[in-house]
């Protein structure tokens, strides 16, 4: 096992987690203080030919491209949150599962690969993986259908998923290969308790 690529891997993922949760809190901070409008995207009226000022559509909101695109010139705290909403979740899930994943490969450097400590921290990262990828997604789309929602009633709808929902099949193959992992080092050790 090359120890020094583990090592070097779990320190850029490491330095990738802090960076993503860094990017969490500063686009959290930054965005609440920000005076500018709130946009966005709709494929509500996408295939219509309604002129954007003759659509059903808030007082202040501005549409554009037949409607798939609405901006909110002085949006509410709630708009601004759930605009905020719109890409915060993903942030957060990233910089988790980049903290996991390095404290997976330092285990990996630091008591072997078949451990139960490692076959553990593997269980875990593919919960987190398997039940934060439809978390994530179900925040980001909530947000956005919400914040069409408060701009043109008409074209709201109920939560939606907004993502890709692969990771799911990943962070269960994890959890199963945890498992795996762990019924593997019992029997050694039982092996080598036996010998």
């Amino acid at each position: 096992m090359n120890t020094r690529l583990t090592r070097t891997l779990a320190s850029v993922t490491l330095l990738l987690a802090v960076l993503c949760g860094l990017a969490f809190i500063g686009k959290g901070v930054t965005h609440m203080a920000d005076d500018g409008a709130v946009c966005v995207q709709t494929g509500f009226w996408a295939n219509t030919a309604i002129a954007p000022d003759a659509l059903p559509i808030e007082k202040g909101v501005e549409a554009s491209g037949s409607g798939t695109r609405l901006c909110q010139d002085s949006p509410s705290v709630a708009q601004r949150a759930a605009d905020l909403g719109g890409e915060l979740p993903w942030l957060l899930f990233g910089a988790v599962a980049l903290l996991l994943f390095s404290r997976l490969l330092d285990a990996v450097v630091d008591k072997g690969p078949f451990t139960e400590v490692v076959s553990r921290r593997l269980a875990t990262l593919g919960w987190v993986v398997a039940i934060g990828a439809p978390v994530a997604s179900l925040a980001v789309g909530w947000s956005r259908s919400w914040l069409v929602g408060s701009m043109a009633p008409v074209a709201g709808s109920g939560p939606e998923m907004a993502g890709s929902l692969e990771l799911v099949l990943a962070g269960l193959a994890a959890v199963v290969m945890g498992k795996i992992m762990r019924e593997g080092v019992r029997m050694r050790e039982d092996l080598e308790g036996t010998i």
